[in-house]
């Protein structure tokens, strides 16, 4: 049975930490309050749900439960469940320590912007780790055990014990989307009028109003959705008969295949075009054509600046980083294009590292092209051709 919970007091603390931080209040508002005897503070599931322990309530002052308020939507506003799923395998079994770093990450923020809170709550310096990191950079320095406290599924993603998915309404991902913009663009406002924001906070912001994509994972993404295209055709062969050829007596029935696509890499070699950049560069392609299976002298290597250098067809992918380079003049990608669409064994797919500036063919041919454009805001490509922009600043 749950022990009386002191709602004043409670809600108090809630209307004391909107009053203070103006531009959390719609999220703070957001959560539901649920009374239960089983969790042992405060803690949330990723429905913003907040789980509240009446003896908790009953032992702090209004102003520590008004950190504890932020600390919680805390976790659901830096989506730290969301965060939590994007860990490893291995990593995301330990949800114990991912709450500890989640915990560093957020406290350390709260107590530099001078919000008190309880007694025992965990800071980055406990662990001798330095402040103002994300949790993630925080996991792997923090030892093994129990955190202080469990904070729940809206920190570590983890259903625990004491969630009740029927106690209250749930606020959906749409919605909860929706919060943190609005949460974003209220910190923003406020930083404008009262020129002040925590250091934690304005970095959040930034990132909800100008998310910065991870082009690794686009280019990932676009290589994988152009190798699937391609290998979608089928073709017959004999070499497997069909199953069905058991059926028919004196006929042999050919079996249908998936071909492996050929991919053409065109390499920019013109002089604008450092090496450090083509590295990192064709490192993310070695990676994704080893890991969806492409080999077996079924890639093309083509240097160009303005006329192609060399073509070079290697056996695995794990190769490309090996091709030698060589140009250094000026670029016309439309000549690489050309040259591989006219090779014998034609590529269906085309990845052009460049850094732009450069003529392109003027319509589309016949095969997928997708530009890693290379560098600090590089001139558009045609709208038919897929793009992953690459900046200088992160190879």
């Amino acid at each position: 049975m749950t022990g009386e919970l002191d709602r004043v007091k409670l809600l108090a603390a809630r209307y004391r930490a909107a009053t203070e931080r103006p531009y959390l209040a719609a999220a703070l508002y957001s959560l539901t309050v649920v009374p239960t005897d089983r969790v042992p503070t405060m803690g949330v599931d990723r429905h913003w749900r907040c789980y509240v322990s009446p003896a908790f309530v009953a032992r702090c002052e209004v102003a520590e439960l008004a950190g504890v308020w932020i600390h919680e939507v805390a976790h659901l506003l830096r989506d730290h469940h969301g965060r939590a799923d994007r860990l490893p395998a291995a990593a995301q079994r330990d949800r114990h320590r991912i709450n500890v770093a989640q915990d560093c990450e957020i406290n350390d923020d709260l107590l530099g912007d001078r919000l008190e809170l309880p007694a025992g709550r965990v800071t980055p310096g406990d662990f001798g780790l330095p402040p103002g990191r994300l949790f993630e950079e925080y996991l792997p320095g923090i030892p093994q055990g129990p955190p202080p406290h469990d904070c729940g599924s809206g920190a570590h993603g983890r259903p625990t014990p004491w969630e009740d998915p029927g106690a209250a309404p749930k606020v959906g991902e749409v919605e909860a989307q929706a919060l943190r913009r609005q949460t974003a663009e209220a910190m923003r406002a406020h930083e404008r009028a009262r020129g002040t924001l925590p250091a934690g906070w304005r970095r959040w912001a930034e990132q909800v109003l100008e998310p910065v994509v991870d082009w690794r994972q686009v280019l990932r993404g676009a290589i994988r959705e152009a190798v699937a295209w391609a290998g979608g055709a089928v073709d017959y062969t004999y070499r497997r008969p069909s199953r069905r050829t058991a059926a028919m007596r004196g006929v042999v029935l050919p079996s249908l295949r998936r071909p492996l696509p050929r991919v053409g890499v065109v390499i920019d070699t013109s002089g604008s075009m450092g090496d450090a950049q083509l590295a990192a560069a064709l490192a993310e392609v070695t990676g994704v054509l080893r890991e969806v299976g492409v080999r077996g002298n079924r890639v093309a290597v083509l240097a160009c600046d303005a006329d192609v250098q060399a073509v070079t067809r290697i056996c695995s992918a794990g190769q490309v980083g090996q091709v030698e380079l060589g140009g250094g003049g000026g670029t016309d990608m439309r000549v690489a294009i050309t040259a591989a669409l006219a090779m014998p064994e034609r590529p269906q797919i085309l990845v052009v590292l460049t850094d732009g500036y450069t003529p392109w063919p003027a319509e589309s041919p016949s095969c997928r092209i997708v530009a890693a454009l290379i560098g600090q805001d590089p001139p558009d490509p045609p709208s038919w051709m897929e793009t992953v922009r690459i900046p200088t600043a992160d190879l």
